[in-house]
């Protein structure tokens, strides 16, 4: 009697939606925002931009202003390179233009409006709505200000054009507070959004 054999199947693997040199990339610039931002306020603190105004010291980072230094620049190299890398890949694989772009109004104003009333899909993780592409945009930007005005800040004899490109010394450490705190606006914006989808968050850690 012959035998029949049938091969069962197996189940295609799962899609990756997020590689793994972007999630490692997400998470160190992560790293190097938060304690940049930390260390920045004890910073600050010692020569305040708006006098009166002060970062409670819980919150801050390095216990001294000779420590809270240290934390930032080291976290700002890793920022610099770790940043340079993502943006790097994103160009080379095509991702920036598939993924971040076309950023249309129209559409911003649309998912908006559907992420207001609470009907706004998050059923395909592998793509963004505009509002997300307008977000993570803004986010770069704000990166790259604050590292361009930091080293206003940090350089400003040996980087005169920049300096003034920054509108002078004291001017370059208003914009460096000011692209801080949008910055911190993003990250507690990008903690409630991971609250209400918990599934971006499974996305960036397990790549699917």
């Amino acid at each position: 009697m012959e035998t029949a054999h049938h091969a069962i199947a197996s189940p295609p693997a799962p899609r990756v939606v997020q590689p793994g040199w972007v999630r490692i990339s997400h998470w160190l610039n992560a790293l190097a925002a938060v304690v940049m931002m930390l260390s920045g306020w004890r910073i600050y603190n010692a020569s305040p931009v708006f006098p009166g105004f002060r970062f409670p010291d819980g919150i801050t980072l390095g216990g001294w202003l000779g420590g809270a230094l240290q934390w930032h620049f080291a976290a700002m190299w890793l920022l610099f390179f770790n940043g340079l890398f993502y943006l790097a890949m994103n160009v080379v694989t095509g991702r920036l233009a598939t993924k971040f772009f076309p950023v249309a109004p129209r559409a911003v104003l649309r998912d908006l409006a559907a992420a207001l009333k609470g009907h706004l899909s998050h059923a395909d993780p592998s793509r963004y709505n505009a509002v997300q592409k307008l977000a993570y945009l803004f986010a770069m930007v704000v990166l790259l200000v604050l590292v361009l005005s930091g080293i206003a800040i940090w350089k400003p004899v040996q980087f005169p054009l920049l300096r003034e490109l920054m509108g002078g010394y004291d001017f370059a450490r208003v914009v460096h507070f000011c692209a801080m705190s949008l910055l911190a606006a993003f990250v507690v914006v990008h903690l409630v959004m991971v609250a209400l989808v918990p599934r971006s968050l499974l996305t960036m850690i397990r790549g699917r």
